[in-house]
C-alpha cells in the first residue's frame, strides 16, 4: 500500500522524528497536537479551552493539507491531564467536531510535553 507524508507550515512543525500526518490505505492518520502556535513555534498560553482551540486549530490544517475537513474525522484520542478539564475541553472540541461527531477515547495522563493541558491526534477517512 502507497504511503504519503503530509506537512503544512499551517500547522507546528515536529519537534521530534515524525510526521504531522501520514495517508495509506484511504485513512489520514494526525500525529498528536499540542498547543503550539505554528508561526512561532512557541506554546499558547491559557487554560485548557485555549489550549484545545490551539490543538484543533492544529489538526484541522493537516486535514485542510490532505484536502478533507472536520467531518472526514473518524476517531479521535483526546489525552488530559486532568479530567476536572474535562467540560472545558469537551465545549471547544464539540465546536470543532460536533457536526458529526467522531468515535473518541479521552484519558488522563500523568503530563504532556511541555507541561500543557491536553493532547489530541486523530484518524480521518476518505
Amino acid at each position: 500500500m502507497p504511503i504519503k507524508y503530509v506537512s503544512t507550515s499551517r500547522a507546528p512543525k515536529p519537534i521530534g522524528p515524525y510526521s504531522q500526518g501520514v495517508i495509506t490505505g484511504g485513512l489520514l492518520f494526525c500525529s498528536g497536537q499540542i498547543a503550539l502556535d505554528p508561526e512561532t513555534g512557541s506554546l499558547v498560553e491559557g487554560d485548557v479551552a485555549v489550549q484545545t482551540d490551539r490543538v484543533l486549530q492544529n489538526l484541522l490544517a493537516v486535514l485542510r493539507e490532505a484536502k478533507m475537513g472536520p467531518d472526514n474525522v473518524v476517531k479521535t484520542t483526546v489525552y488530559l491531564t486532568d479530567m476536572a478539564d474535562f467540560p472545558k475541553m469537551n465545549e471547544v472540541y464539540g465546536r470543532h467536531l460536533g457536526r458529526r461527531p467522531p468515535a473518541r477515547t479521552t484519558v488522563q495522563v500523568a503530563a504532556l510535553p511541555g507541561g500543557v493541558r491536553v493532547e489530541i491526534d486523530l484518524i480521518a477517512a476518505y
